[in-house]
């Protein structure tokens, strides 16, 4: 196994702020929870239903899940499944180490592109939502914000991954 005191990805800093995000990706998912009981319970016990549940259920879920995939790499509590790795030995886990994390960083990378174009767009053009028009810029600025901080804990990784070698039993 690494040693996960001289590892990079385990900087008080980089705790501290994934951390956060962390704890805002749960408020996040509170308000989703709380906001369909309610629009459920207003809809069918009133029958009124809560208008623009459903652009907050959408906004709530970027939050929850852009929020929360950087600390879930950082943790590597992703599913991995390990079938090859005994097949392919250290070299070929360490070789499929480096290449899917940097296929990742990579279609992050455009992601994050393509997100902050979209932000910008909005910005500029006031784009909003149709019953409640919340502004839809902040979401692409979570969305841009989330995919780069987990291609920056891939990267970290990637660095680890050159410094110590491929895990050897997870």
């Amino acid at each position: 196994m690494r040693d996960s005191k001289h590892e990079l990805a385990h900087s008080p800093f980089l705790e501290w702020a994934l951390g956060l995000l962390t704890i805002l990706s749960a408020i996040a998912l509170g308000l989703l929870l709380i906001t369909a009981f309610f629009g459920v319970f207003m809809r069918y016990v009133f029958n009124a239903p809560i208008l623009g549940s459903n652009e907050i259920i959408q906004f709530a879920s970027v939050v929850l899940v852009m929020l929360a995939l950087p600390g879930a790499a950082h943790r590597e509590m992703h599913i991995r499944v390990d079938v090859l790795d005994g097949v392919i030995g250290p070299i070929g886990r360490f070789i499929g180490d480096i290449l899917a994390r940097a296929i990742s960083i990579y279609l992050l990378t455009v992601l994050s592109w393509r997100a902050w174009a979209k932000m910008l767009d909005a910005m500029e053009f006031e784009d909003a939502t149709n019953m409640l028009s919340l502004p839809f810029w902040p979401f692409y600025g979570l969305l841009v914000l989330g995919s780069v901080l987990y291609a920056l804990v891939l990267l970290i990784q990637v660095i680890d991954i050159v410094r110590m070698g491929a895990a050897r039993s997870e």
